[in-house]
């Protein structure tokens, strides 16, 4: 399996102030796919008319939380409406469709490229590592909510409420995905946390950023990242792998045909 299949550019990354983000649809964000307008609407309806912006995007991350199914997908071009109609996806395939019900409630989207050493994944796979790419390309989506942009990793509130909180630790092992875990724990890439590459001893904010390789910069959407740096994996290693990681669920032992 190739360890990486995207040239990295630096140079033609954008710093967060030059880039406005959007509420457009794209080909992974279709907005106006019917399914995905279903769930916009179910969101709207349970939210209710006084809840808010944050108040909604809370409210749907909770919806695929529960009803999406993280298994490890390795193509992260597929439209938000596929994965919701298969009731599986990526960590990376459910924030999309994430950033899809905000573009829908006009919260504009945009997302930050990190690239990510692989040796954050070892947890998940401790027999497999060879296979694990060097470096992981991760889209992370920030919302454009009461004149702010906010990382999904402060959806819930911000690091500092996040860390006082309490809760368990995230190791990334298990059924708990980084998209589960934000809801509930300080998920920082930025080095404000407790100890570089660590959870802190009560589990309550884990400091990521010794596993950023690179920052990338920001970018109006997740396809105008991978179009600019590619995915991970190249087009054979995607072609080969997809049919058993993508239903492949997180924390399982062995691979599912559900």
């Amino acid at each position: 399996m190739p360890r990486r299949g995207a040239e990295v550019r630096p140079e033609g990354s954008e710093g967060p102030g030059s880039v406005v983000g959007s509420t457009r649809a794209t080909a992974i964000l279709d907005v106006e796919h019917p399914i995905v307008a279903a769930l916009v609407e179910r969101v709207r309806r349970e939210a209710g008319p006084e809840g808010g912006a944050r108040a909604a995007l809370r409210l749907a991350h909770g919806i695929i939380a529960r009803e999406v199914r993280p298994v490890y997908s390795v193509e992260d071009r597929h439209p938000a409406s596929r994965t919701l109609r298969l009731g599986r996806g990526s960590c990376s395939q459910r924030m999309a469709v994430l950033e899809s019900v905000a573009r829908a409630l006009e919260v504009p989207t945009r997302v930050r490229g990190l690239l990510v050493d692989g040796s954050f994944w070892y947890p998940r796979f401790p027999r497999l590592k060879p296979l694990v790419p060097e470096h992981v390309l991760l889209a992370w989506p920030e919302f454009l909510l009461d004149g702010e942009w906010v990382p999904i990793a402060e959806l819930f509130g911000s690091l500092s409420e996040l860390r006082a909180s309490g809760g368990a630790e995230f190791t990334n092992r298990g059924g708990e995905t980084l998209f589960d875990a934000v809801s509930r724990t300080a998920v920082d890439w930025g080095g404000n946390g407790n100890g570089a590459g660590t959870c802190d001893s009560t589990g309550t904010a884990c400091d990521l950023s010794a596993h950023v390789v690179l920052e990338l910069g920001r970018f109006d959407s997740r396809d105008e990242l991978f179009a600019r740096h590619g995915q991970t994996l190249c087009w054979t290693a995607r072609h080969i792998s997809e049919p058993v990681l993508g239903r492949w669920s997180a924390g399982a032992r062995t691979t599912s045909r559900a």
